[in-house]
């Protein structure tokens, strides 16, 4: 599929194409599994239509833009994403950008989806559309980073989270971890969980700890509440076990776990996901291609450190969230963030990204993205 090179673009597509993007991120925990999508219809260089991908299941960003303008008769469709050709929870979007007659569609990149990747396009221009591919490509790109590793891995997008204090530290030598971020930096993380499909923690997290792993107050997504636990040791009396009603409780536990342990995890309400491999990196692996394929998008990890060590060894992943309170803790066996193997070269060290940080009272926010 040949694409239009950038320097042949115009400033006020570039200015056209920055809005629908900004406009795409609206959607953002509300969409998945579907990606962040925006569209513009401009003509005359004047906006006579907007609109974005609201909700999954409900109408693409191109038919509310078209359902918003009286006359898209030869209008220009600024687009984030190639537009789909095919039946899904909605009619395709490029029969109604063809029956409006809209003369040009500007596209930042292709769907890697397999029923669309190029085929939209191919339809449109096939019914005399003008289209152009590539506007503005790597930031549409980055805005759906996790959708498009959902779709070319099989796997979601593994967001890392911890609080830890200025010396590194995410818990004390007495595993006592409450509270090392301040209220602000909680409510940051409340409001985060609440766009997740799963929250993933460690059997360890959970027996030091007992959380509860739910979005206070709830957000747009209830997230499947996913506990590492080999053994099927969570207890029954645990807050996660405790309140099924609020959110589902998945127990991923190994080979070799006590039957009867899973059978009593079940009859609670939990699902109990069995791994059939013995070795864990494996495991862990297969237990994010079966997440994928319930179309989860992304995974908030919460540690503890053990799991974190797996995930960062095996490069899975994606992005962290890092919450520093200015205090020290200490102690030489005071836990620190990410346990393993850890690497033998500064060479080999992970670069990130997209790196934003932020003021949250005292704590300093960090976030960023793996490079890859």
């Amino acid at each position: 599929m040949s694409c239009v090179l950038a320097d042949q673009f115009t400033i006020s597509d570039q200015q056209w194409m920055a809005a629908a993007l900004k406009l795409a991120e609206l959607g953002q925990g509300h969409v998945e599994p579907n990606p962040m999508v925006g569209c513009l219809l401009v003509k005359n260089e004047v906006e006579v239509g907007r609109g974005y991908h609201q909700h999954f299941g409900g109408p693409h960003a191109e038919v509310l833009a078209l359902r918003s303008c009286e006359s898209p008769s030869g209008s220009t469709a600024y687009v984030t994403l190639e537009p789909c050709c095919h039946y899904g929870k909605t009619p395709p979007c490029v029969n109604a950008l063809i029956q409006a007659k809209v003369q040009r569609v500007v596209v930042a990149m292709l769907d890697p989806f397999g029923e669309v990747n190029g085929r939209g396009v191919k339809q449109l221009r096939d019914s005399g559309v003008v289209v152009e591919i590539g506007l503005m490509e790597s930031e549409a790109h980055e805005l759906n980073r996790p959708y498009i590793k959902r779709i070319e891995t099989g796997m979601p997008w593994v967001i890392a989270k911890w609080a830890m204090s200025l010396d590194g530290k995410i818990a004390t030598a007495t595993g006592d971890s409450q509270w090392i971020s301040n209220d602000q930096s909680r409510e940051m993380v409340h409001e985060l969980r609440g766009r997740m499909d799963a929250i993933m923690v460690g059997i360890n997290t959970v027996l030091v700890d007992d959380p509860r792993l739910t979005a206070r107050p709830a957000g747009p997504r209830t997230a499947t509440r996913i506990v590492l636990d080999s053994r099927a040791q969570l207890p029954l009396t645990s807050k996660l076990v405790q309140s099924l009603e609020q959110a589902p409780v998945l127990v991923a536990v190994s080979k070799n776990a006590n039957p009867s342990r899973c059978q009593a995890l079940r009859n609670a309400g939990c699902e109990v996901w069995q791994s059939d491999v013995a070795d864990p990196a494996e495991g862990l692996v297969r237990l994010l291609k079966y997440l994928g394929s319930r179309t989860m998008t992304n995974v908030w990890v919460e540690g503890g450190a053990r799991l974190f060590g797996h995930l960062n060894d095996l490069r899975l992943i994606d992005e962290v969230h890092c919450f520093i309170a200015p205090g020290l803790i200490g102690g030489l066996e005071s836990l620190s963030p990410i346990a393993g193997t850890g690497i033998a070269t500064m060479s080999e060290h992970q670069r990130f990204d997209h790196i934003q940080v932020t003021r949250l009272g005292d704590d300093i926010y960090v976030r960023g993205r793996i490079s890859r």
